[in-house]
């Protein structure tokens, strides 16, 4: 027998609110504007070292005017819009409800609520200059091979793509090396989509370059 909470809603019930929500999404970043992207572990707890580097990069961001973009929810979402937030700066959270996780993080000045998936990504992908990978589970490897695919068929504009952690991604890259590369799945050059690191300097000299090229980029959907 189904659980009533996890039944299959049709489309044409999901429709209506994707679209509102993405509606929703578009007239708050007409005002806020670009932005960069953190993903990361919901499960990180607040004194474990990814933490602190998570924190230290949402207030570096911050720090360079550009607004900080997160999932809203604990873990390293909650590090990277506390440092926002803490640092004075935009710390925008793209909320979603999930049995895990029962409340938005408090370090939100912006704050947008989704039901969906689908229309929760759009956002992300939409409005972001950059983005910035932190260690992560399921819902960040999608996210990343999001933006890989996103970037790689020029749906969206070219951005930096960084991974922050070399021990926690340097096998996944080795992965994607031996396995795709090798076989023809993906093309030589697709591997320069990305950049794992432990150096923060790069990261926010990364995001300097690109905020520089971005400046008069209209947010817009992947086409």
């Amino acid at each position: 027998m189904t659980d009533n909470k996890t039944k299959r809603i049709s489309a044409e019930q999901q429709i209506p609110t994707i679209i509102a929500e993405m509606r929703a999404a578009a007239e708050a970043f007409q005002k806020i504007g670009l932005g960069v992207s953190l993903f990361g572990s919901a499960r990180i707890p607040r004194d474990h070292p990814f933490y602190a580097v998570g924190r230290e990069l949402g207030a570096r961001i911050a720090q360079l005017g550009l607004p900080v973009i997160a999932g809203g929810g604990p873990g390293l979402m909650e590090a990277a819009n506390r440092g926002a937030f803490e640092s004075g700066g935009r710390s925008i959270g793209l909320n979603i409800r999930l049995p895990r996780e029962k409340s938005n993080n408090p370090y939100q000045t912006d704050s947008l609520d989704f039901e969906y998936f689908n229309s929760r990504k759009s956002a992300f992908f939409m409005y972001s200059l950059a983005y910035v990978v932190l260690p992560g589970g399921f819902g960040t490897l999608d996210e990343l091979f999001e933006a890989l695919t996103l970037v790689q068929t020029m749906k969206q504009p070219p951005a930096p793509i960084i991974l922050v952690g070399t021990a926690f991604w340097s096998g996944l890259v080795d992965w994607i090396r031996d396995q795709l590369l090798a076989h023809g799945m993906i093309g030589p050059f697709d591997l320069d989509l990305l950049l794992v690191t432990d150096d923060l300097d790069e990261v926010i000299r990364l995001i300097q370059e690109a905020a520089q090229i971005e400046q008069r980029r209209e947010p817009a959907l992947p086409t």
